[in-house]
């Protein structure tokens, strides 16, 4: 079914799509703002918060908490979010069910990988690290690798260039509507997962070229077999 869409190239966002971050997250948020007299926001809250890099994401809990929005309180607050986010990353952090399986798959099957992700870079080859996924990936854009963040598609632009594909070879996978617009913008194609972090909407209003509920789906997609295991 799936021979048209075969790509040359993978690239995936990381956060809600193939990490649930969401817990290390906001434990580092939640210290930081209680640090500076604000009050907790808590997971489920801070995870409508994530997808556009840590700047925006403190600049969301502090107006939440009724903070000054003043740069330097801003940055303040930023930096005791880092502080306490290198604590705890690793922890806060777990796999979405079957992503390694898959990864390895692809992998395996001699389609290159690429990482495009809003999280500040010296927070993402660590916790690839701690989950066993270092080693998978061709590419790797942080956060601080490029001006513009997704949505904006200068990310791809650069992985392509990186990669040595045309837009049109490359299939990008993320959770969120950030992930799906900077694929459209860039003109690759896309996949939406249902199971992120999407501030509260469905992926499919993104209008990404395929949703799939399960990351192990994905295999099929690209001609190759479902894995064994594949729960129901």
């Amino acid at each position: 079914m799936n021979n048209d869409f075969a790509p040359l190239g993978v690239a995936f966002d990381l956060d809600g799509t193939l990490v649930d971050s969401a817990p290390g997250l906001a434990e580092a948020v939640d210290r930081a703002l209680v640090d500076v007299g604000l009050p907790e926001a808590g997971v489920e809250r801070v995870s409508t918060w994530i997808g556009n890099g840590a700047d925006v994401m403190v600049e969301r809990a502090v107006r939440w908490a009724e903070g000054s929005l003043e740069p330097k309180f801003l940055q303040n607050v930023r930096q005791k979010f880092d502080g306490y986010y290198a604590q705890t990353a690793a922890g806060g952090s777990t796999l979405y069910p079957q992503v390694k399986e898959t990864l390895t798959a692809l992998a395996a099957a001699g389609i290159p990988l690429g990482l495009i992700t809003n999280k500040p870079t010296p927070f993402v080859a660590p916790l690839l690290t701690s989950l066993g996924l270092d080693g998978l990936f061709s590419q790797i854009i942080g956060g601080d690798d490029v001006v513009q963040k997704k949505p904006h598609p200068a990310p791809l632009y650069l992985l392509l260039a990186h990669l040595g594909l045309r837009a049109s070879e490359l299939v990008f996978v993320g959770d969120s509507r950030n992930d799906i617009q900077a694929a459209q913008a860039a003109g690759c194609r896309c996949v939406g997962m249902t199971y992120g972090y999407n501030y509260g909407e469905a992926i499919a209003l993104s209008q990404p070229d395929r949703v799939l509920e399960r990351f192990a789906d994905l295999l099929p997609l690209f001609g190759l077999s479902p894995l064994k295991d594949q729960e129901a």
